[in-house]
């Protein structure tokens, strides 16, 4: 079992940034594809940015050119950097990580519990 915690959420001004950060427990961190999510209240849960072990990334077409992920191996943690954020970036943030077979089929699948993150002047 893999355990994600996220932290790094809060209030932000329209046009900050914040930087959020996801720790991850265990010893296979690096075999997993890891990503963020986002759910505001009313909508359903959305891919925000997803990063593959070689450091692959996909962006959100809402998030692209603002927001950027990234993972340090050694230290078991991925991170998103926002930046230019908006009212409608707000939204509970999910880690999730996602571990993969050789024919591409998920064999393992975790979320975190989420941080809020809201953008309000």
């Amino acid at each position: 079992q893999v355990q994600l915690v996220e932290s790094g959420g809060g209030l932000v001004q329209p046009g900050g940034s914040l930087r959020l950060s996801c720790a991850a427990s265990g010893s296979d961190f690096s075999l997993y594809v890891m990503g963020w999510y986002r759910q505001a209240p009313g909508k359903q849960r959305e891919l925000v940015a997803t990063i593959t072990r070689g450091g692959s990334t996909n962006y959100a077409d809402s998030v692209k050119g603002r927001f950027t992920i990234s993972r340090d191996n050694t230290k078991n943690t991925v991170y998103l950097q926002m930046n230019s954020l908006k009212p409608e970036d707000t939204a509970v943030y999910f880690c999730n990580a996602r571990r993969l077979n050789i024919v591409g089929i998920v064999t393992n699948n975790y979320w975190g519990r989420g941080t809020q993150v809201t953008v309000s002047s």
